[in-house]
């Protein structure tokens, strides 16, 4: 009897260092749904280390110290996942007419200009962090985290009125581990081209970057213990800068809720990414891309970029939002603001086209009427 039970623990035993060997080579939608399979397999999906490790492969920042320190403060690696993963979806995108969409009185008092400090002081700059993981073709080619957001502590009300931007490379801490440049070659996945004439013809260079670039940039708020990425991971749309002929720019950004923050409502995350054609030694062929710029900022719909204290407002709200891990939802989404806000668009150019006829109308009866009386 006594050799039975002892047999029974150690198939136990063993099925559970099994079931954590399987488990642990899982990605996060795999392993949550293998979690819902039976009991054995739900309880060991709750060890934090799995979930660690699945943070670990989809966000190479997330091991560092720093980062491992600041996920457990807000929740653990399994929240970490679960907030992170999905992508923001907002489609309560209301429609705008232009002759209604006033961001601002006409005349605005110094406190109504700085804003409500009180509420501002809810959500300090400081408390804002942004994990940034860029990929080629599963392949990690930038990792950063930056703390805080730049330009908000010397100067607050400075800050707080003028245009809210982050620039990546510019303000992120100089003992980063990636500090250097970030560049892209034909080792890593790119087709080599012969010349910039063959590539403005058929365009592989820019499709295979365009179809093969993920970004992620999840932005933690530390008081509220919350975080969302407000990235669309796949480019939402890109051009090649004609002028240099060498740029290629990538946008990427969500849709995020800006109710009783702003008149529109809703407002546009807007990702840049920008890489530049170099040459490498073999011959001079432009084969190599290097990374120049990667920014943060959001737009209003008619295009104007939010000041520091309307975004801030905005990202607190984006942190508690609705989120979907169908990307094409997610797209939706996006698809539905740029639809708005080329209706938006279209509207005002109709108005401003009125006014200019009337304008020149008022102009030529006003020499008309001169003229009669000169006469």
């Amino acid at each position: 009897m006594a050799t039975s039970v002892t047999s029974a623990e150690s198939r136990g035993s063993l099925s559970s260092d099994l079931f954590y060997d399987i488990l642990r080579r899982l990605d996060g939608a795999t392993l949550a749904s293998a979690a819902c399979a039976c009991e054995a397999f739900c309880s060991i999906s709750k060890e934090e280390k799995l979930w660690e490790n699945v943070c670990s492969s989809m966000w190479p920042s997330t091991n560092r110290d720093d980062v491992k320190s600041l996920i457990s403060s807000i929740g653990g690696f399994k929240k970490f996942y679960a907030d992170c993963f999905p992508l923001i979806v907002n489609k309560e995108v209301p429609e705008c007419r232009w002759n209604e969409y006033l961001e601002y009185p006409e005349e605005l008092t110094e406190a109504e200009y700085y804003g409500d400090m009180d509420e501002i002081e809810i959500v300090a700059p400081s408390d804002f962090v942004s994990i940034v993981d860029v990929r080629y073709k599963d392949k990690t080619i930038c990792s950063k985290v930056l703390w805080g957001i730049p330009n908000a502590n010397g100067f607050p009300h400075w800050f707080y009125s003028c245009p809210f931007r982050i620039d990546l490379f510019t303000y992120s801490t100089r003992d980063d581990e990636h500090a250097g440049e970030v560049t892209l070659s034909v080792s890593d996945g790119l087709p080599p081209i012969t010349s910039m004439e063959k590539e403005r013809k058929d365009g592989k260079l820019w499709q295979e970057l365009r179809d093969g670039i993920r970004l992620s940039w999840i932005v933690v708020n530390t008081k509220i213990k919350q975080a969302a990425n407000l990235s669309s991971w796949s480019p939402l749309g890109g051009q090649r800068h004609w002028p240099t002929d060498k740029d290629f720019l990538l946008r990427f950004g969500s849709v995020l809720p800006a109710k009783d923050i702003l008149p529109c409502q809703a407002v546009e995350c807007i990702v840049l990414m920008k890489f530049r054609v170099i040459y490498t030694e073999e011959g001079g062929v432009p084969t190599t891309l290097k990374l120049t710029e990667l920014s943060m900022q959001v737009g209003d719909m008619e295009g104007a970029h939010l000041n520091g204290r309307n975004s801030l407002l905005v990202l607190k709200e984006a942190l508690s939002c609705k989120r979907s891990k169908n990307y094409d939802e997610a797209l939706e989404s996006c698809q539905l603001y740029s639809k708005v806000q080329s209706e938006l668009r279209e509207e005002k150019m109709r108005n401003e086209s009125r006014l200019d006829r009337l304008y020149i109308l008022g102009g030529i009866m006003a020499c008309i009427t001169v003229c009669f009386y000169l006469w």
